[in-house]
């Protein structure tokens, strides 16, 4: 018990007495304080005295399905500064292959007793996934925000970016710049951001044949693998469901001797960190992550505090972003 006090104390910057007090329900400390040593156990792993377990930590999670698409730790840095804000500590939960999945850590964030969770491109947006630990949280009530287009019935508020915008404003850029045999990347066939797009497309064009319609998992591999089929197909425009996704076509197109954009023109999808660096830099449909982000933890806070949120979804304006993987069409 010395030991916990001490480790306690330390974290919050306060006195070992001051910990015990608050540990024991006694007076004489102030709110602020009492919500940071409650919040510095949690962090630290420590159970709450029986007389505190009721209530929620002042945590929230954050789970995230990897980091390696640089479009999550951006988003992660924008909402974890804007709930620190608000006196809350993130807890970050990373999907690993093999490792622990997101029904595992909505398991552990109730243990922790967290004040709600944030959810970004986790399986709520796959239509066949498991979805069985949402509805745990939807039972006990715990505030919940969802990142980009879901299931329907999930019953959360969620903050999308445009999916039909976005491919609209790819599209018309690369038919302004002559290509007719454009073909779309996208995620697998149950994902409901990917759906959109695909719905989008055939809405701009009137048609989008099956054969320029890739679908692939959100890596470079995935996007590499789908690329070199389309290009076999005569595809000379790519859109794609990510960067990561539209890094891959540029390298499938340089496999086969193709120049980028001089042969092959691609789109990416988030404007992630760098794609401004890469070689040609990438053309892409910039997500507004700021304000995404803000919106995101107005909803969470909301929530937290009482207020009543609908399970509505705020669309976001996208922005083609034109840099160097788009110019004009080849001629046959």
């Amino acid at each position: 018990m010395t030991r916990r006090l001490a480790v306690v104390a330390k974290k919050v910057g306060v006195s070992e007495a001051t910990v015990s007090r608050v540990l024991n329900g006694k007076p004489g400390v102030s709110e602020a304080t009492r919500q940071a040593v409650l919040s510095a156990l949690d962090v630290l792993g420590y159970e709450r005295p029986t007389q505190l377990r009721g209530e929620r930590a002042r945590l929230v999670g954050l789970v995230l399905p990897e980091l390696q698409n640089p479009i999550f730790p951006a988003f992660a840095e924008v909402i974890g500064g804007a709930l620190a804000q608000l006196g809350l500590t993130p807890v970050l939960c990373t999907q690993t292959r093999g490792g622990v999945s997101e029904a595992d850590y909505v398991t552990l964030l109730l243990h922790q007793q967290v004040s709600g969770v944030v959810f970004a491109g986790g399986l709520y947006a796959q239509a066949d996934a498991p979805h069985d630990h949402y509805r745990q949280l939807a039972e006990r009530n715990i505030p919940v925000v969802l990142v980009n287009a879901a299931i329907e019935h999930l019953g959360f508020p969620a903050v999308s970016c445009d999916d039909a915008v976005a491919v609209e404003q790819a599209w018309r850029h690369l038919s302004s710049l002559g290509h007719e045999r454009i073909g779309l990347v996208l995620g697998p066939g149950d994902h409901v951001p990917s759906a959109r797009k695909l719905a989008a497309a055939r809405a701009v064009a009137g048609e989008v044949l099956d054969e320029h319609v890739a679908r692939a998992m959100f890596s470079i591999e995935g996007g590499h693998a789908a690329a070199t089929r389309l290009i076999e197909r005569g595809v000379t425009g790519f859109i794609c469901a990510s960067d990561p996704l539209a890094l891959g076509v540029v390298r499938a197109a340089r496999r086969k001797g193709l120049d980028v954009p001089g042969q092959v023109s691609v789109v990416g999808y988030d404007d992630s960190a760098l794609m401004n660096c890469t070689e040609p830099p990438l053309t892409t449909v910039r997500q507004p992550i700021e304000a995404m982000g803000k919106a995101v933890v107005e909803l969470l806070n909301a929530q937290i505090s009482g207020s009543a949120v609908a399970p509505e979804e705020l669309l976001f304006e996208p922005e083609l972003v034109v840099r160097g993987s788009t110019g004009q069409a080849p001629r046959d």
